[in-house]
């Protein structure tokens, strides 16, 4: 970052909430953008996903192509969600009030919360596992209920502790743990090379029954990693200058998610050597514990750095943005430092729970392919009303939840503008009927498709039709597409006294 006491910074709590971030504070530039993302998803949760091709039957080709296709949709959706902080100086949930109203944006809030708390906790039980699997093979340390419980204590604290000094120490710690898991991951291809079969078949063949479905859950399992970001990237491009060009931030945010594709195909190719020698960790759904078992005996080491490095990068991402969005839903009562402290605890608390009382593992992956159906029409309405609006947003009136006032551009009515709402309840809905995760959950409408999960693809095309329709119905007053007399600015007394009575 372009800052002469850089270091004093990453040192220092950061004491900024969801206000607007001052322009002379707005030091990020879109590489930093770049770290905080592919350093969020440079982990084993990431190569974990790379694995299902092979639990989906695939061959390793096949698979490989799934996944491209998932990550270059999925980071095509998401380009657009970094350009909402450097344009109101705010986080995503707060900026969508803009077209959910002032109220409505608490809906971006719980959206992220629920995200946020679903990926902290599986990337903190996946490094756990991983780092005390990989120890146990090391140096014998006993996989028990003790050991794994200080691994995931571990590992939660030291998120926590990162996440309470905020934006500098986080944006510190990822620009370490992209180079360091990228060169680790890489150092796996030496580490497998020998086992590894470019063509490995899988099960089900181009031509087969059930190779379509397989296919196509395997590139939507691919493009649901992208879309899990969308709530959390204003949390971090907020400090981005707005004069920065807008074709660069989105280049950012895509080529941090191609970046991805190194965890992304190590855990495709290690999942097909895994199938391969050790079989039955692939029927049991246990990637990482088949990843060790197949691994040579020096490469346990990169494994358990993996898993630290990845645990710490991945769990300051989804952690930081949860205290972010609670403090914005209680600005009275909870600061960013009070907020991330008191959700840590919760988080923290129900990774324990979660684990080891009442074994919610798999409930809560389950949970947070749900939750990713549910952001990703709020994904589309903030991208077709940016569209809509031409990029003009006023951000001070986004704040008036944040003040407990009322009125502005963005009260519509009462504070809740039902033409987003209206589009996103019945989209989230019908595309939750339409999810297809075979022994986990399948939605009434699940089956339609012969086996095919067309959930994202149900949930996009019909909250782009439906916002659009609505739109075109009852259109959005004037005053929200840029200033009531274009010779002016929207500062003066009149303007203002005007706003509350807008419907």
């Amino acid at each position: 970052m372009n800052n002469k006491n850089k270091q004093n910074n990453v040192r220092q709590i950061e004491t900024h909430g969801v206000e607007q971030i001052p322009d002379n504070e707005r030091s990020a530039r879109p590489g930093d953008l770049f770290r905080l993302i592919f350093g969020g998803a440079n982990t084993f949760a990431t190569a974990v996903l790379g694995s299902f091709p092979v639990l989906f039957g695939l061959s390793f080709q096949a698979g490989a192509w799934a996944i491209v296709l998932g990550v270059l949709l999925g980071s095509l959706i998401l380009a657009p969600m970094g350009l909402f902080g450097p344009l109101n100086g705010t986080s995503n949930a707060v900026s969508s009030g803009a077209h959910f109203g002032v109220h409505g944006r608490i809906v971006g809030s719980f959206l992220s919360l629920l995200t946020a708390i679903a990926f902290f906790s599986l990337s903190v039980w996946s490094s756990g596992d991983a780092l005390i699997g990989g120890a146990k093979r090391m140096i014998g340390i006993p996989e028990t209920d003790l050991s794994l419980g200080l691994a995931y204590g571990v590992f939660a604290v030291l998120v926590l502790t990162v996440c309470i000094y905020g934006f500098r120490f986080m944006l510190w710690v990822n620009r370490i743990a992209v180079w360091a898991a990228s060169l680790l991951f890489l150092l796996g291809v030496f580490a497998f090379a020998p086992a590894f079969d470019s063509q490995f078949a899988g099960s089900i063949a181009l031509g087969q029954s059930g190779f379509w479905a397989a296919f196509i859950g395997a590139a939507l399992v691919a493009m649901s990693n992208p879309i899990s970001f969308g709530a959390f990237l204003g949390d971090w491009s907020r400090y981005i200058p707005r004069t920065t060009p807008k074709r660069r931030i989105m280049l950012a945010v895509i080529a941090a998610q191609i970046a991805t594709l190194i965890p992304f195909l190590f855990g495709l190719a290690t999942a097909t050597i895994v199938a391969s020698k050790a079989p039955d960790y692939i029927a049991a759904n246990n990637y990482v514990g088949g990843l060790l078992a197949v691994s040579p005996s020096w490469f346990f080491l990169p494994v358990c750095l993996i898993a630290l490095i990845g645990g710490m990068s991945t769990g300051t991402t989804s952690l930081y943005g949860t205290g972010l969005d609670l403090s914005s839903v209680f600005p009275r009562v909870l600061s960013r430092v009070k907020a991330t402290l008191l959700i840590g605890v919760m988080s923290i608390a129900f990774i324990f729970i979660g684990r080891f009382a009442a074994n919610l593992v798999q409930s809560v992956s389950t949970f947070a392919v749900l939750i990713i159906t549910c952001t990703t029409p709020w994904m589309v309405i903030m991208i077709i009303g940016l569209i809509k609006r031409r990029g003009f947003y006023c951000p001070d009136d986004l704040q008036v939840f944040t003040r407990s006032e009322s009125g502005g551009r963005y009260w519509f009515t009462h504070g809740w503008n039902w033409r987003g709402l209206g589009a996103w309840i019945p989209s989230a809905l019908v595309g939750l009927c339409f999810v297809n995760l075979p022994g986990q959950f399948v939605g009434p409408l699940g089956n339609l498709a012969e086996g095919i999960d067309i959930s994202l693809p149900v949930t996009l095309g019909l909250a782009s039709l439906v916002y659009l329709a609505l739109l075109s119905l009852f259109p959005e007053p004037s005053c929200v597409f840029g200033p009531l007399n274009p010779r002016s600015t929207p500062k003066t007394a009149a303007v203002k006294a005007a706003m509350p009575q807008i419907a």
